[in-house]
């Protein structure tokens, strides 16, 4: 089925399904959970043989976030679809207003390979909830998973309220010649540009999910063990290739030295020399791993100190997880968002250095604080632009489904996840009533005479 196909009989059956029941989208997202959980082991497979991620980082990072959102969304649903009634000013008495969320319309799903289930299904889940039929395009990267979501997805929909159409680049290109209603993306800022220009064609509304260098700030303050399992966990999960990761540590040079000592000591617990390799995902290909490589060099050329790790296999596509003392800032560490298990060690005086050198860099979708002192995280709430700050943890907010995920500017535009999810997707329309006083507006209509500016001074006191 071609891209135009796609969207064309996605639009002739919304034209006669405008705006399914709940029934309905409840039985499609049950349906939506039965078939994840027949499918678990083979997906676990299928993304061991794309890029090496192991089986229980399969389970806890794509299984696990999934199914909190399938549910999230089964138990909320009725709530969010409820018209909301709005309270009325004393001007326009005699009215009511309600505001109801109704779908969208045929809507378009890029999703990307590093979280391939949770970042194709979580989108489904919050169109399908909208109520609104939608094409996905599973990456080409992952070809096995993506096989095997087009069946587990195929299996749900029928082609008129749910499509999968695989391929590459060229294959986006012309989804995006379609006009759907809302185009849901996740991936680089590069790409997101693209995929903007591509909806503004027909304005359609975007969700873009992008990403960017998210800071992590150890405070002399912090636990600084508790510090090192929680960024450990946060950089090195999924080999580093996660837009939520700890990109770069901002640690205080009074707990630096212990802190260095307590990352290495995690490192090595975790990712055991010669045989932690099944606990690290690959890269995710050839070319993905030439560049990992390329960042090292250039790091090192210019430098920078390996602290820990700094080996690479071309055979298994594993990049070691790798510390970096100090690399200066015209790196192409410290300049792109690296997306990979290296991760620049700065040194920093405190909290106003920090936040100088935050402020010098695109928006940050996630931002990280260790730290015991709440006044520490309220001037990091308060001075950075990001998606998300989170206190003595990485990568949670991820998981939350009642707070709204995203990013702003460079790092992302729109929400997702929950509610924010749906309403995405949603046309948030209001409906007035007028129930009685249709004589009240007669008032200031024509003919206008002088009485009409004392009668229009006199509503604005009760606006």
């Amino acid at each position: 089925m071609t891209a135009q196909q796609a969207y064309q009989q996605q639009q002739t059956y919304f034209k006669a399904h405008p705006n399914p029941s709940l029934a309905h989208r409840k039985g499609r997202l049950k349906a939506l959970r039965a078939a994840l959980l027949e499918r678990e082991e083979a997906l676990k497979n299928a993304l061991w043989e794309d890029f090496r991620k192991p089986r229980y980082e399969v389970e806890l990072t794509e299984f696990l976030t999934t199914l909190i959102e399938l549910d999230h969304t089964l138990r909320h649903l009725a709530r969010w679809m409820k018209p909301q009634r709005k309270p009325t000013p004393l001007v326009l008495m005699g009215t009511r207003t309600d505001v109801q969320c109704f779908p969208k319309g045929p809507s378009l799903i890029i999703a990307p390979w590093n979280y391939a289930v949770v970042l194709t299904l979580g989108p489904i889940i919050h169109a399908t909830a909208a109520g609104c039929p939608f094409v996905v395009k599973p990456s080409e990267h992952t070809p096995r998973a993506a096989d095997l979501l087009k069946e587990l997805i195929e299996s749900v929909y029928p082609p008129e309220e749910g499509a999968v159409v695989l391929g590459g680049p060229d294959v986006g290109a012309s989804l995006l010649d379609e006009p759907f209603a809302h185009v849901h993306f996740t991936g680089s800022p590069t790409v997101g540009r693209t995929i903007m220009e591509g909806a503004a064609k027909h304005l359609a509304s975007v969700t873009l999910e992008l990403g960017g260098k998210s800071p992590t700030y150890i405070d002399r303050s912090a636990d600084l063990v508790d510090a090192a399992k929680g960024v450990c966990f946060g950089k090195f999960s999924n080999g580093g290739q996660t837009c939520i990761a700890p990109d770069y540590l901002l640690v205080h040079r009074d707990v630096s030295d212990a802190f260095a000592t307590e990352l290495k000591r995690e490192i090595e617990r975790a990712y055991v020399p010669g045989t932690g390799d099944a606990d690290l995902t690959a890269i995710v290909t050839p070319s993905h791993f030439e560049r990992q490589q390329a960042l090292l060099e250039d790091a090192a050329s210019h430098g920078a100190t390996i602290l820990i790790g700094g080996s690479a296999n071309a055979d298994t596509r594993r990049v070691a997880a790798t510390v970096l003392l100090d690399p200066p800032e015209s790196t192409r560490v410290m300049q792109e968002e690296i997306f990979g298990p290296i991760l620049p060690f700065l040194v920093v005086d405190g909290v106003d250095d920090a936040l100088e050198r935050i402020d010098r860099r695109p928006k940050p979708l996630s931002t990280y604080v260790y730290t015991n002192d709440d006044a520490v995280v309220e001037r990091f709430s308060a001075a950075v632009r990001t998606g998300a700050v989170c206190k003595n943890t990485t990568m949670l907010q991820f998981v939350q489904p009642f707070g709204p995920f995203g990013g702003e500017g460079n790092s992302g535009i729109g929400r997702s996840h929950g509610e924010a999810g749906f309403r995405a997707f949603s046309n948030e329309q209001v409906v007035l009533r007028r129930q009685w006083g249709s004589w009240i507006l007669r008032l200031v209509q024509p003919p206008y005479r002088p009485r009409t500016s004392s009668i229009g001074r006199l509503f604005r006191k009760f606006t």
